[in-house]
């Protein structure tokens, strides 16, 4: 007793952990008390017991262990952090409860589970139920049987996960328990009510006596829908409803509860586990699927026919099995083999589903083409097999296969085609059959209705029912119009009697029924995929789009070849009589007369009375071809082109003229109309089948004119194309002929033709070439060089079919663009080595002895090599590698990644198949010791990862595995990894979430490295997986690493990165800004511009879609919405939207911009600049400078909205995007500046610290114009606001940042005084001075120097400034004050300009100088000097540099600044010759050309623009004389664009101010015209300089030019019309010596211009 009164003494959780049982069970029997009647779930006293309640339930002894689980209860219903203990307590209710024999433990260790249910740790119970389920004990596993059956019978399928209980049903049915069976079958029938038929798969393998008593069972079960009937805490809402319906009756419930059922049907696949296949292939299959014996070939099939019956497969490359049954269908005599591969194709795609896209559109034509056949087994076979394709793409991906073949001769081909279109409308709905696909099947479906077998036409009502069935009569009748009513009828009635899949019921129906109904369920997703999927993959190779093609063009376009008597009748009926006569006259110019006459009846003829082909040949009709008079053959290949653009041109008309047009192509006189012809037959024909012949006639043919201008035109016309459907090995074998020509001029055709293929095939096409002579392989390289970072033009030809379409077509034929583009790897021959790795080979690598293992490396390093390109086939060589990749040799293990990076190259991306293998133990080398060992795997890695792609990686559990070893080397190379490549990607597989424990545990990890690149991985994991699934994960943690990871998730969740943008999206809303056909120009001398272009000049109207698109586009576009600005300015500082502040733009700040942006912007403007396609923003760019001027009011009103979106194209890494909004900011600031417009804080935060962001790019071209925009920034803000933002720049981690902004600070700090720094000067000196120290020179010289600019304005007073500094860099200071500070003599009443020392980094300080000081010197010029500068014009230097912004400001600039710059320049900078002492110590050249004449010169090139005659007149006059000196012309590069500014600025003057002033003499207007034209003339003599004039500045120019032609008052002066023939002289020159990039673009600018209805004139 005295025992007992010692515990008896103890506080309650002293006693539950006591050693005397009587002692626990009394502690069990007070904390059951004590847990009852605490109120508060978050009390403290709760947390006591943490630890505790796993002993209430493991208590040994059995009597306390029945109360102690009556206490855990009471613990789990009431404490707030029970949940915590989960794991642990159910864990020890499995091991310790459910093996007692007593019923009330067992009851209470079954209501335990079901509690923590109950408080939402379903997750954790069901593991632990699950591990049970393995323990050895029968006993246990059957009451954890029982528990599952519970919980889900009383918390439903969408609580407890069903996928591994189902998977491990079958397990439980083979136990030799029968209890444990019993019990297995009641939990199967209490799956059954939740899920039904689903179940039946999984389970059809178990024993048949058990599978017929589960049928049974299931039989009884009532039809009604199960209903949940205990809740969750969260879910105490539905908990009242239940009770609420209960009490009702329960009749409510059961409706609801259905709909609720049928809303979510479970799908059987889901529960299934994915059999791998590839490996279970016969090891002779793909040589024994070619045997010539059909007994082989069967038995090959019958083993595939087994393998694909596995309902569910694993991913993996299937693409030579489809390729190999592909064969067997289209080409195999025995019809029995080819049923067997139909069934296997419709095997693979049932269990593959969606991954099976890739090859849908392999496979789809060839079915197609096999329905010829007639025996039913057949034609069952290919219809299943077809189907099942069906599902795992989208009708959009296949839809021009099907159009291709329902014109098929074959009755029973148009038949099934169009019932398998029936079929397939019924997984269809409105959103996922629209009008664009609908349109073109139900035209088919429209000629199949009179087709003269009954069995076509009854198909072909049966699909358009269906159509209508699925998206309304509505919507199908106005393809119906021309429908009599009894076909009308018809199609009604089979809309009748269509069932469509989706409105099936989900409970019943037998199991073939079910099984065909229930993929459906998956279907609707399927068909409403990105278009960015499965299309580019599915039709990779040009081939196949190249056929579809060309099936759609021969629809309209094949005729028969006509007899010479037929073509002359067909050509007499609508050609004049006399034309006829005279056309073989032997007097040329007879036959010149009936030339006119033929063009001008070709002109007057409608396309549907137009005979091609007897035109043609009438052309070719003696002397034809071979006329001898330059007059006669011109017309004839203009006529030609004509008729190809005019009528109905088929391929049979094409191949009469081009033999002819290609013996003319090289034809001095006669050429450019041969190529205009030829590019008219392939808009006609399809540039790729156009492009093949001409080539090949050319080769054909031993002129080396003709070869080498057939190449030029083929180069120029793949521009105007597009690349779609071109056969690149056929061309390819054709320029390496050319390129082993002995003519030059052919050699450097091809090389200019590999160029232009560059654009669209990229690094792979020198590939080809890698054997050709060094010499020549130099060549090919600079003119690769030439187009790097180039993007390919948008096809401004060849788009008239897809633009007479729906927007789907052209999407389409977007994707084959980059299909065939992207999968140029599949046209490299490539070489068998399986052979060559020999088992001695093998063994060698393998051997004991280093150096012998290294021989073998060498040996397969050689093999590969010598290779070049490679099959995936490599024998046994990955286990071979795989072995040395852990190799105690550390060289041989760098030796092995080597051969590892070889054979990425060499495979391509059939590399995919050897990612598990070889793949992933690279991975673990990334946890070597040796840095240099870790750089080599990494960079193997990436250079599989290109090969392959991210998502084989990602798949499976093998990347966890790696993460989840306790390496920090290991962790940190992964997560750093990771978080480089998740960023590019749109979708990861779901298995990406079994990483996410290991992240969270390297987050905690002991390595300062592992846990930083952990945090770094963290946002890229969440933009994929989502905040909530990663929050969710954080419930297995400790409490303490919970709460820390779910912090850092909140701060990741902050700037997590947009996931980048579906491709297919562009593709569907790009054909409209390039399907636009090329018009008649609008007048002849435009005609003149395009003839000298050698384009080809388009009749035909553009389509209604494309007038309204131009028809939109013609107003303003920029919309003053009046408060506009300040109701922005408002809605931001009340919060009420968000603040544009970020580090990297998210979406939600882009949706938001534009939604501002939707009411200033018409739509069409809006959708370029958001469109993904950089081309697109180019575009739209060009189209806001264009505006700019006229709508300037509109674009101040909606300022800051532009100058936002701005700042996200400098987060683009696309240089042709940054360069054209640069060029837009210096015009807009410009604008700005001459409309005294000054930005407030709230455009300027938005703007300016992005800005600064691009002043540290690594490209000098950038950098320069950013710098350019600060300088003129400070003209419409105030400089001293300006200071902080560049402050805040110098904390930047990029140097070249820091160095820039310290650059421009002391350039502010010279020009504006000390007063500029802010806050005070102390403080921003200090800030400054810090960067003396900065381990970059160049950031410290650029330090020093702004703090020389400080002591030029202050004096001493800057060492008090700048605080204390190290010795070190206090020395270094005074040293460069004494160099370089301002000297300033006693006497002096002109003091210097202060001049810096130059840093010793080049590029940042003879290129910064210009930008700093130009400014200045040049205004003050302006203002003191300019009547000097008129007199003394030919003793200005002739060297000069130019800035923009001087000659836009001309009129304005002494008042574009402010009162303090005015003042510090007219007191320093008189001296303008000073700095030239300086400079010359660096650099005496240099110092000439832009210290002595940059200001100068400047003020020079600014008078261009005067709007004083005179002194423009002096300007040009200054300039010409640079020009003719070849040797100082020079120093015009680099500034062409600005000169030809100032020069149509000047046209733009004398157009609308001169020549209305009727005060001005016409003799001095046209005396400027004169001086101008030279000018012109002069710089476009020099190709170099007139090559670097860009397409924006040319197009002004050339409008200029038009508009000088057009002006009738010019005629009016003297000499006008010798005005206008020099200014048709220069149109040609700049034609001729401008960049022809440059000039075709600008070809396809004017096009879109002439197109562009023009407002009436009243």
């Amino acid at each position: 007793m005295g025992d007992d009164s010692e515990w008896m003494k103890l506080p309650i959780d002293q006693k539950c952990e006591h050693k005397i049982w009587k002692a626990r069970l009394n502690g069990y029997e007070e904390a059951l008390k004590l847990f009852q009647k605490i109120e508060d779930e978050k009390s403290p006293e709760w947390g006591k017991y943490l630890g505790l309640i796993k002993k209430f339930v493991t208590d040994s002894n059995a009597v306390a262990q029945l109360k102690g689980l009556e206490a855990a209860l009471a613990f789990i219903e009431n404490a707030h952090v029970a949940g915590k203990t989960t794991g642990e307590v159910v864990s020890g209710v499995v091991s310790k409860v459910f093996n007692q024999p007593k019923a009330r433990a067992k009851e209470l260790g079954t209501d335990i589970c079901l509690t923590y249910i109950e408080i939402e740790k379903a997750e954790i119970v069901q593991d632990e139920l699950i591990k049970g389920l393995d323990n050895k004990n029968p006993k246990i596993v059957v009451a954890c049987v029982e528990t599952l059956r519970k919980a889900l019978c009383e918390f439903g399928s969408k609580i407890i996960t069903l996928k591994p209980v189902v998977k491990v049903l079958p397990k439980l049915f083979e136990s030799r328990e029968k209890a444990v069976r019993d019990e297995a079958k009641l939990l199967a029938v209490e799956i059954y009510r939740w899920i039904r038929d689903a179940l039946r798969t999984p389970l059809q393998n178990i024993n048949s006596v058990q599978l017929k008593e589960l049928e049974e069972e299931w039989v009884k079960l009532p039809p009604a829908a199960p209903k949940q009937t205990r809740f969750l805490r969260s879910q105490q809402d539905l908990k009242a409803k239940f009770e609420q319906q209960q009490a009702a009756g329960g009749d409510e419930a059961d409706g609801d509860d259905d709909d609720e059922v049928e809303a979510a049907p479970v799908d059987p696949y889901e529960l299934l586990e994915a059999v791998e296949i590839l490996s279970k292939l016969p090891k002779d299959f793909y040589e024994k699927i070619e045997a010539k014996k059909w007994q082989e070939r069967k038995e090959v099939l019958e083993a595939v026919e087994a393998l694909t019956k596995n309902p569910k497969l694993e991913s993996g490359d299937y693409g030579d099995l489809a390729r190999a049954l592909k064969k067997v269908i289209g080409k195999d005599a025995n019809v029995m083999l080819v049923a067997m591969a139909a069934k296997c194709l419709a095997g693979l795609a049932t269990g593959l589903r969606k991954k099976f896209g890739t090859y849908a559109g392999h496979v789809v034509p060839t079915i197609l083409e096999k329905f010829k056949e007639k025996k039913p087994q057949v034609v069952q076979a290919l219809q299943e097999a077809i189907d099942a394709v069906f599902l795992t793409t989208t009708l959009q991906n296949i839809s021009e296969d099907v159009l291709a073949v329902m014109d098929n001769k074959n009755p029973s081909i148009k038949q099934q085609a169009s019932l398998f279109l029936a079929r397939s409308f019924r997984h269809c709905t409105p959103s996922t059959l629209p009008k664009s696909v609908l349109k073109p099947f139900c035209a088919a479906f429209l000629k199949q209705v009179n087709d003269s077998a009954p069995e076509v036409r009854d198909a072909a009502f049966e699909a358009l029912g269906t159509a209508m069935k699925v998206v309304g009569e509505k919507a199908v009748n106005p393809f119906l119009a021309d429908v009599d009513k009894l076909k009308l009828d018809k199609i009604k009635e089979c809309a009748d009697k269509v069932e469509l899949v989706g409105k099936k019921g989900g409970g019943g129906g037998g199991g073939g029924g079910e099984k065909k109904a229930k993929p459906a369920a998956k279907a609707p997703p399927a068909v409403e995929a990105p278009a960015a999927g499965p299309p580019k993959k599915g039709k990779p190779a040009s081939a196949p789009s190249a056929k579809s093609k060309k099936a759609s063009d021969t629809k309209e376009t094949v005729e028969t070849e006509l007899s010479p008597e037929v073509c002359e009748e067909k050509a007499a009926a609508v050609l004049p009589a006399s034309c006829m006569q005279l056309l073989d006259s032997g007097n040329w110019k007879e036959r010149l007369a009936s030339m006119e006459e033929f063009q001008r009846a070709v002109e007057q003829m409608d396309k549907s009375e137009m005979p091609c082909q007897a035109l043609v040949k009438m052309l070719a009709k003696k002397p034809g071809w071979k006329e001898t008079n330059f007059q006669v053959m011109q017309m004839k290949l203009h006529i030609v082109g004509l008729i190809a653009q005019k009528g109905s041109f088929s391929k049979t008309s094409a191949l009469v003229v081009l033999d002819g047009l290609v013996d003319k192509i090289g034809d001095v006189k006669c050429g450019s109309n041969a190529k205009e012809a030829l590019t008219a037959i392939g808009e006609a024909c399809s540039l790729p089948w156009t492009a093949e012949q001409v080539v090949s006639m050319a080769f054909t043919q031993k002129n080396p004119k003709n070869q080498a201008e057939t190449l030029n035109w083929l180069a120029n016309a793949m521009k105007e194309f597009g690349f779609a459907g071109i056969n690149v090995k056929a061309f390819i074998n054709n320029v390496k002929t050319a390129l082993g020509a002995t003519n030059p001029a052919v050699r450097t055709s091809a090389i200019t033709l590999l160029g232009v293929m560059y654009l669209y095939m990229g690094a792979p096409l020198r590939m080809f070439f890698e054997d050709e002579k060094p010499a020549l392989l130099s060549q090919i390289d600079a003119e690769f060089e030439k187009m790097q970072g180039q993007s390919p033009p948008a096809p401004i030809r060849g788009t008239k079919k897809a633009g007479a379409e729906e927007e789907g077509d052209a999407a389409a034929e977007e994707e084959e663009v980059d299909g065939g583009a992207g999968d140029i790897m599949d046209l490299l021959p490539r070489t068998d080595i399986s052979d060559k790795i020999t088992s001695d080979m093998v063994s060698k690598i393998s051997d004991k002895n280093w150096k012998i293992r290294k021989e073998g490396l060498d040996e397969v390093a050689a093999v590969i090599s010598e290779a070049k390109f490679i099959q995936a086939n490599i024998g046994e060589l990955p286990m071979a590698l795989k072995g040395r990749l852990n190799d105690s040799n550390k060289l041989l293990v760098q030796q092995a990644l080597n051969i590892l990076q070889q054979i990425a190259t060499a495979m391509g991306p059939s590399l995919k198949q050897h990612v598990k293998n070889l793949g992933i133990p690279v991975i673990t080398v990334l946890g070597d010791s040796k840095s240099n060992v870790r750089a080599a795997a990494l960079s193997t890695l990436n250079a599989w990862v290109e090969q392959t792609g991210m998502k084989e990686w990602l798949e499976g559990e093998d990347l966890s595995e790696e993460l989840k070893k306790e390496n920090p080397f290991l962790r940190q190379e992964i997560l750093g990894w990771l978080a480089e490549k998740l960023p590019t990607l749109r979708t990861v597989p779901a298995d990406l979430m079994l990483c996410v424990p290991h992240l969270y545990a390297c987050l905690e990890d002991r390595s300062g490295d592992v846990r930083k690149k952990a945090q770094d991985a963290l946002p890229t994991f969440m933009m994929h997986l989502g905040y909530e699934k990663m929050s969710k994960a954080t419930s297995k943690l400790k409490p303490a690493s919970k709460d820390q990871v779910v912090g850092m998730l909140e701060k990741a969740r902050a700037v997590m990165p947009a996931k980048p943008e579906a491709p297919a999206k562009a593709a569907a809303s790009k054909p409209p800004a390039s399907s636009t056909p090329a018009a008649k120009p609008a007048s002849g001398f435009v005609k003149t511009v395009f003839l000298t272009l050698k384009g080809v000049v388009g009749k035909k109207p553009p389509v209604k879609a494309g007038a309204k698109d131009e028809e939109d586009k013609s107003g303003p576009i920029f919309i003053l919405v009046p408060n506009g600005k300040e109701q922005r300015i408002k809605e931001e500082k009340a919060l009420k939207i968000l603040k544009w502040n970020f580090i990297t733009p998210r979406d939600e700040y882009v949706e938001q911009l534009k939604t501002q942006m939707s009411t200033c912007l018409p739509k069409w403007l809006q959708d370029e600049l958001f469109h993904f396609d950089f081309q697109r923003h180019v575009k739209a760019i060009g189209a806001m400078i264009e505006h700019m001027e006229a709508e300037c009011e509109a674009v101040i009103g909606c300022l800051d909205l532009i100058l936002k979106w701005f700042t996200l194209r400098f987060f683009d890494t696309n240089t042709s995007v940054l360069m054209k909004a640069l060029e837009f900011l210096k015009l807009l600031f410009t604008m700005l500046s001459r409309k005294n417009y000054q930005l407030n804080d709230y455009e300027a935060s938005s703007f300016i610290p992005y800005l600064i962001l691009k002043v540290g790019e690594s490209k000098d071209v950038v950098r320069k114009d950013v710098r350019a925009i600060l300088t003129m920034l400070c003209k419409v803000y105030a400089a001293s606001k300006v200071f902080p933002f560049l402050m805040e720049g110098t904390k930047s981690k990029n140097s070249k940042q820091r160095c820039e902004c310290l650059e421009e600070l002391g350039c502010l700090i010279e020009n504006f005084g000390m007063n500029v720094c802010q806050p005070t000067p102390a403080k921003a000196l200090k800030e400054i001075a810090v960067h003396i120290g900065d381990r970059d020179t160049t950031v410290r010289n650029a330090a020093l120097n702004t703090v020389v600019a400080a002591y030029n304005a202050c004096g001493d007073q800057v060492f008090k400034l700048i605080g204390n500094l190290s010795e070190k860099e206090m020395s270094m200071l005074e040293e460069r004050i004494k160099r370089s500070a301002k000297k300033t003599p006693a006497a002096s009443a002109k003091p210097e300009r202060p001049q810096r020392e130059q840093p010793t980094n080049p590029n940042s300080t003879f290129l910064r100088k210009p930008a700093q000081e130009e400014v200045p010197n040049k205004l003050s010029q302006a203002r003191a000097q300019n009547a000097h500068l008129e007199q003394s014009a030919p003793s200005i230097p002739k060297e000069f540099q130019l800035d923009l912004e001087v000659f836009e400001n001309n009129h304005t600039c002494a008042s574009d600044i402010p009162d303090l710059v005015q003042h510090k320049l007219d007191e320093v900078l008189e001296p303008v010759m000073i700095p030239e002492r300086k400079m010359r110590s660096v650099s005496p050249h240099f110092d000439d050309i832009h210290n002595s004449s940059a200001s100068t010169i400047n003020f020079v090139i600014s008078q261009v623009a005067s709007g004083d005659i005179n002194t423009s007149i002096q300007a040009l006059a200054q300039i010409d004389e640079v020009l003719r000196q070849a040797d100082k012309a020079e120093a015009m590069s680099g500034h062409i664009d600005q000169f030809l500014i100032a020069t149509f600025m000047q046209l733009r003057l004398i157009y609308n101010t001169h020549m209305a002033d009727d005060r001005l003499d016409k003799k001095d207007i046209f005396k400027l015209y004169s001086c101008i034209i030279g000018n012109m003339l002069s710089l476009f003599s020099m190709e170099s300089l007139a090559r670097e004039a860009s397409m924006g500045v040319l197009k002004d120019l050339m409008h200029g030019l038009i508009t000088l032609m057009l002006d009738t008052r010019v005629e009016d002066i003297e000499d006008g019309q010798q005005l206008i023939r020099s200014v048709n002289l220069l149109v040609v020159r700049v034609l001729e010596k401008s960049d022809q990039t440059n000039i075709l673009r600008l070809a396809g600018l004017h096009i879109q211009c002439s197109l562009q209805p023009q407002p009436r004139l009243r």
